[in-house]
């Protein structure tokens, strides 16, 4: 689902956030996107477990990006699956908080890899499509047959 940029930073959207943060950890997750639960809006939530705890991403643009790391990947849409995604290994986001401030977040490991996740969700793409053709056509194979109980 594509989203729209977010205008106006209210109560209500700062409800929404506090709304997906408690989502996420009840998923359990480390990132989800406003999308995910039917909102198009470009806001995502994420805690990278480091002492910084959950944050919010408000219009969120990824600046930049270096190398390239393959790791096993997994998301709240497709929930008990994991697959192995080549990414860049590291990413910089730019994005507004909840006071309209603009924020930067930055990293490699597990930060570079929930902001790009979330940011592709953002973007209308899901896990699947950051997957080379011949594993996403498995993938799917794979998702199908369990849907059919053929698993």
């Amino acid at each position: 689902m594509e989203t729209k940029p977010v205008s106006d930073i209210d109560d209500s959207l700062r409800s929404l956030v506090e709304s997906m943060i408690e989502t996420m950890y009840e998923a359990p997750g480390v990132g989800l996107a406003a999308n995910q639960i039917g909102v198009p809006r470009r806001v995502a939530v994420f805690d990278a477990h480091d002492e910084l705890g959950p944050r919010v991403m408000v219009n969120p643009e990824i600046v930049e990006t270096e190398g390239e790391v393959e790791f096993e990947e997994g998301c709240l849409s497709v929930p008990g699956h994991y697959w192995e995604i080549a990414r860049p290994a590291f990413a910089r986001v730019r994005a507004l908080d909840l006071e309209g401030n603009q924020v930067e977040y930055a990293g490699d490991g597990l930060l570079g890899r929930v902001l790009q996740h979330e940011i592709d969700h953002l973007n209308g793409l899901l896990l699947l499509d950051a997957m080379p053709k011949r594993l996403r056509k498995k993938a799917l194979k794979e998702l199908r047959d369990e849907g059919l109980g053929l698993a």
